[in-house]
């Protein structure tokens, strides 16, 4: 593990690309270009070494109550890099459009101002097809994100992770989904869903078959309304949210909870704390190298890409020991290594 440690402090301090040559640069050549590349290469990172690695800080910080489970998949793109089975196309709900590059799927744990990842899953999309209007090769994954969403919640049971809701944006908001998380596992969730959903608003109406689309009821926002979501057994709570976008439009959530018993306010509040995951993908990209690495194969960019959660995990870390954001830390240390190297001008200067 010491090549891991030594590897993560990399992706940290550098801030162009991460290669095995610019390690062995900053080290003074202690370690070599193919120690670098042999650790990339021959080692078989998951969610199981990921969870060695954080759950004693997880145990630390831990409750009984107010610990969310949140899940949502990124894409690190990389469109000039060599297709492969996680090298590939994904359609991204973010943006609305296909892209090429890693799609990954995380499951963190957050507790007050502190959150890790306790499992990911790297989509791998090992089936290969040709359709037969265009005749063009594409790819699919032997699992859909959806059967991986579930299995990363059911990992964080097995692990005995304690937390009251699993929250997740509209794209994970399956009537599977919800059946196993209130079914099976017996746990509170927050999810959001389409607009197009269908819903009844009495048992009654459930029973007879009328259901109506969300978008097209007249629901009062900021109140907790008790319907009949179509292949659902059981009743939920819906709740209505307006907001405005950055560029100035009005835009709509809707959310759905099998929690019965919490207030809107508190239902709403609990959500907002899905942001976190956003955060951390824009922390493990810009502060821990994810989209700064040149590899090539699958498995050299699936360790890569453990060890930027890694290093995310780092500097979640470090942040309760200096008070300083994972963006602070970072800044803090281009700063100092820009002194550093002014010294070192000086020096042979004379």
């Amino acid at each position: 593990m010491q090549m891991l440690d030594i590897y993560t402090d990399y992706l940290i301090s550098q801030n162009k690309y991460a290669t095995a040559t610019g390690l062995s640069e900053m080290v003074d050549g202690e370690i070599s270009h193919d120690q670098v590349s042999r650790f990339l290469q021959k080692s078989a990172f998951g969610s199981k070494e990921l969870w060695q690695y954080v759950k004693r800080s997880v145990r630390e910080h831990e409750t009984a109550l107010g610990g969310v489970l949140l899940l949502d998949d990124t894409i690190e793109e990389k469109p000039y890099t060599d297709e492969n089975e996680i090298n590939c196309w994904h359609y991204s709900h973010a943006k609305g459009e296909v892209l090429k590059g890693i799609n990954i799927l995380s499951c963190l744990i957050g507790y007050d101002d502190f959150s890790v990842p306790v499992g990911y899953e790297v989509i791998k999309k090992r089936v290969v097809y040709c359709d037969v209007k265009t005749r063009k090769e594409h790819r699919k994954s032997e699992k859909t994100k959806n059967d991986l969403f579930r299995q990363l919640i059911a990992l964080a049971v097995r692990n005995k992770i304690l937390f009251e809701f699993v929250l997740a944006d509209n794209w994970f908001g399956s009537k599977i989904n919800m059946a196993y998380i209130h079914n099976d596992l017996q746990k509170s969730f927050i999810i959001g869903i389409k607009s197009n959903r269908t819903l009844a608003l009495s048992e009654d109406d459930a029973k007879n078959g009328r259901y109506k689309k969300v978008k097209e009821l007249d629901v009062e926002e900021d109140v907790t309304h008790t319907v009949w979501l179509k292949g659902l057994e059981f009743p939920v709570r819906l709740l209505k949210k307006s907001f405005k976008n950055e560029n100035g439009s009005v835009g709509v959530l809707y959310l759905i909870s099998n929690d019965m018993t919490s207030s809107a306010e508190r239902l709403y509040e609990v959500y907002q704390k899905r942001w976190r995951i956003e955060e951390y993908h824009k922390s493990v990209k810009q502060n821990a190298s994810l989209a700064k690495s040149p590899t090539k194969t699958v498995i050299t960019q699936c360790n890569h890409i453990f060890s930027a959660i890694v290093a995310y995990c780092k500097l979640e870390f470090l942040k309760f020991k200096t008070k300083l954001n994972h963006f602070a830390i970072k800044h803090k240390l281009l700063v100092r290594a820009n002194q550093i190297t002014m010294q070192e001008l000086k020096n042979m200067a004379g």
